[in-house]
């Protein structure tokens, strides 16, 4: 992606999240709540009686809850790289959209936990001189990351070496 695309009529061209994000994240949903079903269904049950055990309801309750409030989140993140900055939008309810200027990164960082690791995915962390405009872009797969930090930096010491 070039640095300033932008579409017709100047809005920027915006680039959101791979599924593998989603599918990570549901999946890890299914995992705690999955085994939560089965605390709340089996202890109650033994203990209490068997009426009691239709408290395992809850927490599948929670997990179709969540998994459309998942999907309704990974739809919100977006991020496009501008000429000048990097915005990063995300948010249902309450949207957020962050513009970090190439010329205040001080370091970009991919990171990828154990979890990310096995759904082949990587994490971007932009560091400025002011805390509170640092970004976060998760969920992406390593070759971008890495491409998207090197492009960062790269327009992050041609910005600043200009200041």
């Amino acid at each position: 992606m070039e640095t300033g695309t932008v579409k017709a009529g100047g809005e920027p061209l915006w680039t959101g999240l791979p599924p593998g994000l989603l599918r990570m994240r549901r999946m890890l949903l299914l995992v705690w709540l999955g085994l939560g079903t089965v605390v709340v269904a089996l202890l109650p049950g033994l203990l209490a009686g068997p009426v009691w055990a239709l408290f395992a309801l809850l927490p599948l309750a929670g997990l179709a809850w969540g998994w459309v409030l998942l999907g309704r989140n990974w739809r919100s993140w977006r991020y496009a790289e501008r000429a000048d900055d990097l915005l990063i939008s995300r948010g249902v309810l309450w949207r957020e959209e962050t513009v970090v200027p190439y010329g205040r990164m001080q370091l970009v960082e991919v990171t990828s936990g154990p979890v990310e690791r096995h759904f082949g995915l990587a994490s971007v962390q932009l560091h400025t001189a002011a805390a509170a405009t640092d970004a976060r872009i998760p969920g992406l797969h390593p070759a971008e990351a890495e491409r998207l930090r090197d492009r960062l930096t790269e327009l992050g010491k041609a910005r600043s070496a200009g200041l």
